[in-house]
C-alpha cells in the first residue's frame, strides 16, 4: 500500500512509539489528537530495550533481575495510564512492549506488521556525535520507515493547526516529481479535517554560489549573475505558483525563498508559528542511502515544531 493509498484508507492505525525519556505524555497527547482527526485507532508501542538486558543476560545477578522487574512495573503501569487517557477521548487503543535493540529495527518490523498510517515518535536534540554517525533511532527511521514518520516535539498543537509544506517544483537532485504532490496531499490529510492552514515553501539555492565557483577555475569564467539568478528565480516561481495552482493553495500562503534550506525552514517556521512542517524523503538504497542525507535530517534538531516525512522511493 503506497501513501496516498494509506492516506484514503476508511480506517487507519497509528502506531506511536513511546519511550520513557522522551516525553511519553506529550507523543500520546499528539497520537490522540492526530487519531481523532483522522479517525484511527491507535496502538503505544513501549520501548526500552534496557529491561530486556537486566532480565535476560546469561550473566545477569538475581539483584538486577529484582530490579529488571520494578522498572518494568512501574513501566507497565505508565503505559496502562497512558492508554486510559487515550480511550477516555473514545479512542480504541492497543498496547504492546518492545525490548530488543536496536529500537528502529524494533519499530520497523512491528509496523510492517500492522501497515500503519502514521508512526508517532518523539525527538529531542541530538550530539554532534549521533549526527555525524547516524546511530540514533530518529535518524534511523528517518532513513528507512517506508510510513509517514511524525515526529513531535514538547509543545502544544492548535485545534487549527498551520502547516507548511516543503516542496522543490524543479525537481534538483533527481527529486521525482510525485514527491511534492505526496508532500501536499500528506498536509491537506491533516489541515482539511482541522481547517487548519497551510503555506506552500520553495527553497532554492542561490547562483552566487556558482558564480564563486566559476572565478576558481584556471581561466576564471565570468558569468552574467544578475541574468542567471532571475532567470532562476522566474523558472521556479512559475513551477512553483502552478504545483499550488493544481492544488488550490492562495498565492498569499505561497512562498519562495534563495538560500539554504537548512537556514530557512526554521526561520519560517518561527516567523509563520507553524505547528507542521512536512518534509519529503527518498527511499534510497545501498551506498545512496549512506552517503546522501535529505533536507529532514539537516533540519530535525533546528525546527521549532512538529514534523512530519513523506517519502518515495528511490
Amino acid at each position: 500500500m503506497n501513501i496516498q493509498e494509506l492516506l484514503m484508507s476508511e480506517k487507519g492505525r497509528i502506531l506511536a512509539v513511546i519511550e520513557p525519556d522522551n516525553h511519553p505524555y506529550g507523543v500520546v497527547s499528539r497520537a490522540v489528537w492526530l487519531a481523532k482527526l483522522t479517525d484511527c485507532t491507535l496502538e503505544l508501542l513501549l520501548c526500552d530495550p534496557d529491561i530486556g538486558a537486566l532480565q535476560h543476560g546469561f550473566f545477569v545477578s538475581n539483584e538486577a533481575r529484582d530490579i529488571g522487574e520494578k522498572i518494568r512495573a512501574a513501566q507497565k503501569e505508565m503505559i496502562d495510564e497512558l492508554a486510559t487517557e487515550a480511550r477516555d477521548h473514545g479512542i480504541e487503543v492497543t498496547t504492546d512492549v518492545l525490548e530488543e535493540r536496536p529500537i528502529a529495527d524494533g519499530v520497523l518490523q512491528r509496523a510492517m506488521d500492522m501497515n500503519p498510517r502514521y508512526v508517532v515518535k518523539g525527538t529531542e536534540y541530538h550530539s554532534v556525535a549521533e549526527r555525524s554517525i547516524f546511530v540514533d533511532t530518529d535518524w534511523q527511521l528517518i532513513r528507512t520507515c517506508p510510513f509517514p514518520l511524525w515526529l513531535v516535539k514538547p509543545h502544544e498543537m492548535r485545534d487549527k493547526p498551520v502547516i507548511m509544506a516543503a516542496v522543490d517544483p524543479v525537481h534538483s537532485h533527481d527529486k521525482p516529481a510525485a514527491l511534492d504532490q505526496i508532500i501536499i496531499d500528506s498536509a491537506k490529510a491533516i489541515a482539511d479535517p482541522s481547517d487548519g492552514e497551510i503555506h506552500l515553501l520553495h527553497v532554492y539555492q542561490r547562483i552566487a554560489g556558482v558564480g564563486r565557483e566559476a572565478t576558481k577555475t584556471f581561466k576564471p569564467i565570468k558569468l552574467p549573475i544578475d541574468e542567471l539568478s532571475q532567470k532562476i528565480q522566474t523558472e521556479h516561481r512559475e513551477k512553483l505558483d502552478a504545483l499550488a495552482k493544481a492544488n488550490d493553495i492562495d498565492a498569499e500562503h505561497t512562498h519562495q525563498l534563495p538560500g539554504s534550506a537548512r537556514e530557512l525552514l526554521p526561520t519560517f517556521s518561527r516567523s509563520y508559528k507553524t505547528d507542521l512542517v512536512v518534509l519529503g524523503s527518498l527511499a534510497r538504497w545501498g551506498l545512496k542511502r549512506m552517503v546522501l542525507g535529505s533536507t529532514a535530517e539537516k533540519v530535525l534538531d533546528h525546527l521549532p515544531c512538529d514534523i512530519l516525512i513523506v517519502r518515495v522511493q528511490y
